[in-house]
């Protein structure tokens, strides 16, 4: 870490005081809501607006999300930053209290630490998103919660943060758990926090960006894209995953359709 990103780190207020609690909450609100925007915009911008044509065979639905179904998710999605910046706030306090492993310092653990421990908690967090998500498919939880983020049958990039403020809380708090025992980078939380970001945009754009046969790639058949989580959304009792394929095909919650879809999706064109 660079000595100005040290001092960053250091100078944080004592956001146990309600005035910087406040103040940082707004902050992250700010940074949630404009990274969601932002990344969120930029897909939607690229394949729905700017380049339809080019993208247009590579659709796994048939039909198109509404006006109004964007604005739902937007309004949404917006709740739920307010969320996660409550969360992204209380774990700076329990960084400040000592609770967490957080460490400011490359050297305390080393640069091969760096990946792995991202490694790690990728995985930490995959493992807790897919028990979660099963669980909220009971009919119970699934009427009371979950229903909200499936509404979007037919999900866009908006659909990433759509959900109810309690999966919106149940989603959160994997993460500052994680960091009370596995140490960690700042950087890396950082990385880990973008790549689940855009990896919820890619899962809901509707359109496959991968290329043809990448779900036989020895790298590519690990991990989750639009027609993997098309299908969840359209067949409900499949394909519970967040960023990898591995749970489902262990538990056999992979959809029977999966790999025919992104066949069918990805042949006609491979650009």
């Amino acid at each position: 870490m660079s000595r100005n990103t040290y001092l960053c780190f250091m100078f944080i207020p004592d956001v146990s005081q309600p005035f910087w609690f406040t103040i940082t909450l707004v902050v992250f609100f700010a940074i949630i809501a404009g990274r969601y925007f932002l990344v969120s915009g930029l897909f939607y911008l690229v394949f729905y607006i700017w380049f339809p044509a080019k993208w247009q065979q590579r659709k796994i639905s048939k039909k198109e999300f509404s006006r109004n179904q964007l604005q739902r998710e937007i309004s949404q999605s917006l709740v739920t930053a307010v969320i996660f910046a409550f969360i992204g706030t209380a774990m700076i306090l329990l960084w400040q209290k000592g609770y967490t492993k957080i460490y400011t310092s490359i050297s305390e653990f080393g640069w091969w630490w760096l990946p792995v421990s991202l490694l790690i908690s990728m995985l930490l967090d995959e493992t807790y998103y897919y028990w979660i998500h099963r669980q909220l498919h009971k009919p119970k939880l699934f009427k009371l919660i979950h229903r909200v983020h499936h509404q979007s049958n037919i999900t866009s990039p908006w659909t990433a943060f759509s959900f109810h403020p309690l999966e919106g809380l149940l989603l959160s708090v994997s993460l500052p758990v994680i960091l009370i025992i596995l140490p960690m980078h700042p950087v890396m939380i950082l990385l880990q926090l973008t790549i689940m970001t855009f990896s919820s945009v890619i899962n809901h754009l509707d359109i496959e960006v991968y290329p043809h046969r990448f779900h036989k790639h020895v790298l590519g058949k690990w991990l989750i894209g639009a027609t993997h989580h098309a299908l969840h959304h359209k067949q409900f009792k499949y394909n519970f995953g967040l960023y990898f394929t591995f749970w489902d095909k262990w538990k056999k919650t992979e959809s029977p359709l999966f790999e025919e879809t992104f066949e069918h999706n990805t042949e006609k064109i491979n650009s």
